[in-house]
Parts: C-alpha cells; structure tokens; sequence
C-alpha cells in the first residue's frame, strides 16, 4: 500500500461516518488517553528532581517481584524513547506495585470507562491480546510492547496486533465464531452509546458482511494474510477498524 493511501487512511482514524453503514460511537476517547488513563501517573509532571525520580526508576526496576527488562532493552524493542519508559515505568509501579496487572484489575479499571455498558468481555479479550505469553497477568513489558504499536506503530503492525486480538484462541485463524464475540463484546460495552441505535442482530450481520469480504477462499476462516489484504484494500472495513480502534 503507498505512502498516500496510508496517510488517507490514518486521516480517517477519528472519522467514522455513518455512510459507511457502521455505527458512531459518541463521546469517543483516542487510544493514547483510555490506555494512559489506565496509569494516571504516566502523565506526571516535570519537576526538579526529575534526575533522582530517574535513578529511584533504574533502583526499583530490581525491587518489584516482577523485574522488568531494562530499559535500554525496551528503548531497542519499542518506539519510546528512555525518559518516556522511565516516565510510563512511574505510572505504572504505582498502580501495580508488584510489577503485574491481573484480569480482574484490568477489567474493574477498563469498565470505568464505559459506565453505559458491560466491558468486561471486551476487557477479557484485550487483556488476552496484551498478555501475550500467556500467563495470565501483564506485566510492564507486556504493556509498553502493546503500547508502542498500537500508538505508533505502522499500520502493519496495527493489523497484526488487532488480528492477535479477534484470533480469541491463538491458533493462527479467526473464525465467524471468533469474530463473532467480539463484536458482541464490543457492542455490549458501547451500550447506548451508539449512533443509530444497534439492534440486536447488527452484530452478526457485521460479522457476515466482514467474513463474506475477508474469507478469500470460503474454507471457513480467516489468515492473518486474508485479514490485512482485506483491511488494506477496503476502505469501509478500515473505517470500521479505526472506528472499533477507539474502544481500545
């Protein structure tokens, strides 16, 4: 895809028009501010002994019980640069001193943020998808490596990150099933805030209208190459990635 396809389609990020025959959703807040929300103190201010609170930063990445990698390693795997880690390490040390989040936390912080309707399946999936070995908590790396793609990284890399989440089982597929429940999930979570009004059948008809498009071969389910070639060339799914993007 060129550079000016790419830059059209990230123009359109926050547009969700309600041509496309996908809902608005109202009152939308951006990726960056839900998942720094989700750390308050990652947005500290600047003080004088920004220096100290830097040396306390590299002390306590061995004092946690979980010890993240160091920094100058997550500088090389990611796309922030050391004062916004040591900065994002702050805010996140004092929401989970242990160095881990659990589902449960996620899913009590996740929910605040869409009092309207029930998140907790959708915070299920996404915790699932920031998890990404599987043990069952997020740790500082987990979160940061999510982070750094989904705030700047290509959109290959956001593709493939959103693939990751819709394959509910890991198995390197998405079925209609799959596809399925998180629509479900994420319309459950909206509530009402949704414009039009969803009916009750708008998300299987969705999951139809996507599968129909993605599933090139008609066996079933959908590759991680049948999925991006279908988000790159149809600009209407693309919307509506970027629009469902929002509820990340």
């Amino acid at each position: 895809m060129d550079a000016k396809r790419v830059e059209t389609i990230s123009a359109r990020v926050d547009a969700a028009v309600s041509s496309s025959g996908y809902p608005q959703i109202v009152h939308k807040r951006g990726v960056r501010a839900r998942l720094m929300r989700l750390f308050p103190c990652s947005t500290a201010k600047k003080s004088s002994s920004s220096n100290q609170s830097n040396v306390e930063d590299e002390l306590e990445l061995s004092a946690v019980r979980h010890r993240p990698e160091g920094l100058e390693q997550l500088e090389a795997q990611t796309r922030f640069s050391r004062k916004e880690l040591q900065i994002l390490y702050r805010g996140f040390k004092n929401e989970c001193p242990s160095g881990v989040v659990n589902e449960e936390t996620f899913k009590d912080i996740y929910s605040q943020f869409f009092p309207q309707g029930d998140a907790s399946t959708y915070a299920h999936f996404l915790f699932n998808a920031f998890d990404t070995d599987h043990n069952g908590s997020v740790s500082f790396e987990d979160f940061v490596m999510g982070l750094s793609i989904l705030l700047r990284g290509t959109v290959q890399e956001k593709l493939n990150w959103a693939f990751n989440l819709y394959d509910i089982n890991k198995d390197g597929y998405i079925t209609k099933e799959e596809m399925l429940d998180i629509m479900k999930a994420i319309y459950d979570m909206m509530g009402k805030c949704t414009y039009p009004v969803l009916k009750e059948e708008t998300p299987r008809q969705h999951v139809e209208v996507f599968f129909q498009k993605m599933d090139k071969n008609k066996d079933g389910v959908v590759t991680i190459d049948e999925f991006i070639d279908c988000c790159q060339n149809d600009e209407n799914i693309m919307r509506s990635m970027h629009l469902f993007e929002n509820v990340l």
